[in-house]
């Protein structure tokens, strides 16, 4: 349909239309995905043990991934003197796994497929969470990917270890998701970075974590040493899976989050990373977890998920091509 007086069809502001992420073609049959990159929404948050809300995470995290869906072709920075997401980037939105209230195995069982699905098309999968429990069940899909294709180095970028093995019982919780990844044999290793002050892992949680091999630094290490520093770190050449949750940022711009913790990063701590890790090897998996926005009335928090997320997709495929 054309707009009115313009030949060349609608101008399609971000405030117009359906709120998928980036504005992208929505696929509603998962056995029909033909893309680079497919976002599935998690909206589960029963693995909370504080303030619960990150169900609306994937529903604020498209909503606010409009604003930088201006329609044209790819997004020009000048800094990089590089054109990200272009139109040979093709991005599908695969609306939600399917959640059942009060039912943890079976909603995880939901996110896992549409993970497996994403990877079986030959795509990059990104998960917007949720609580990050469901980096759990996305850690799963990949155990036949990683029979082919070989193992994945897990990144996680978290205020909090997430590596209790049980606590009462539980271990499919927010506080279980790197501790269940590290028992993967296709797990190869784990750099976790942003870990800082009180968490949820006790002393012997990060004593496991070293001895399987995890890399852990806080903030101020991470800002001491360097991003270049920080990259080195990490192994070349390899199969990364990318965790972030946003309460890795400080709160002071990111206040959207069920368990915040001051002296988080600013964006450009992280952005570089990632653009770094784009470069060092090949990212195969994302997910992004805990933004819960009734938390944030400014909506700052999801605009800085969203942008987190369309940059570090447009920086793995323009260092894919180059």
């Amino acid at each position: 349909m054309s707009g009115h007086g313009y030949e060349s069809g609608r101008l399609n502001l971000p405030f117009v239309g359906i709120s998928t992420f980036g504005k992208k073609p929505y696929v509603e049959n998962w056995d029909a995905i033909d893309a680079d990159v497919a976002i599935l929404g998690a909206p589960f948050d029963f693995g909370c043990q504080f303030r619960s809300g990150a169900r609306f995470g994937p529903r604020s995290v498209r909503e606010a991934s409009t604003l930088f869906s201006f329609g044209h072709a790819g997004a020009y920075d000048h800094e990089d003197d590089a054109t990200y997401l272009g139109e040979d980037v093709r991005i599908v939105d695969l609306g939600d796994a399917d959640i059942i209230h009060t039912k943890t195995e079976e909603s995880h069982a939901n996110i896992e497929y549409g993970v497996k699905k994403i990877l079986d098309a030959g795509a990059l999968p990104v998960t917007i969470g949720g609580d990050h429990s469901v980096n759990i069940p996305c850690i799963n899909a990949f155990a036949e990917d990683c029979e082919k294709n070989g193992p994945v180095h897990v990144v996680q970028i978290d205020a909090h270890l997430d590596f209790v093995d049980e606590r009462h019982g539980v271990t499919i919780g927010h506080g279980n998701p790197m501790r269940r990844a590290i028992e993967k044999d296709y797990v190869s290793g784990m750099t976790q970075l942003g870990i800082r002050n009180v968490s949820s892992t006790a002393k012997e949680g990060y004593e496991d974590a070293r001895a399987r091999g995890s890399d852990i630094l806080s903030v101020r290490q991470v800002r001491k040493l360097g991003t270049e520093a920080v990259l080195d770190r990490i192994p070349e050449g390899a199969r990364y899976y990318v965790t972030i949750d946003i309460d890795a940022f400080c709160p002071s711009i990111a206040p959207g989050t069920g368990t915040p913790s001051h002296g988080g990063f600013q964006y450009y701590d992280v952005l570089e990373i990632l653009q770094g890790l784009s470069k060092r090897g090949d990212v195969v998996g994302i997910d992004l977890v805990e933004v819960a926005p009734a938390y944030d009335p400014s909506e700052s928090t999801q605009i800085l998920a969203a942008q987190l997320l369309l940059n570090f997709i447009g920086f793995i495929f323009h260092n894919r091509k180059a």
